[in-house]
């Protein structure tokens, strides 16, 4: 008991380590990716946008949808995440 004491006492209290985090499925399908909700959230409102930008992502949307295989599509989208991933806006 005494070492555990002393042990919350180096450790700051975290509370996140209390709650228990349940998995989101998002997978669909075979392949799995990890993908954070908030940004997924955001790239929806971008596309569902009734501006310039949301209209330049649905053109191109449909224009992929159109051209392209699920395979191709797929293969597209995480070649995208991957370069998003290496470079910054910055670029």
């Amino acid at each position: 008991m005494r070492m555990w004491i002393q042990l919350f006492q180096l450790i700051p209290f975290n509370p996140c380590l209390l709650m228990a985090i349940e998995p989101v499925d998002l997978t669909g399908g075979k392949s799995v990716y990890c993908f954070n909700e908030a940004q997924l959230k955001h790239a929806f409102d971008l596309y569902g946008s009734q501006d310039e930008t949301g209209e330049q992502i649905r053109v191109e949307v449909e224009r992929i949808e159109t051209a392209l295989t699920r395979n191709q599509r797929a293969s597209l989208a995480f070649v995208l995440i991957d370069h998003l991933n290496k470079t910054s806006e910055l670029d």
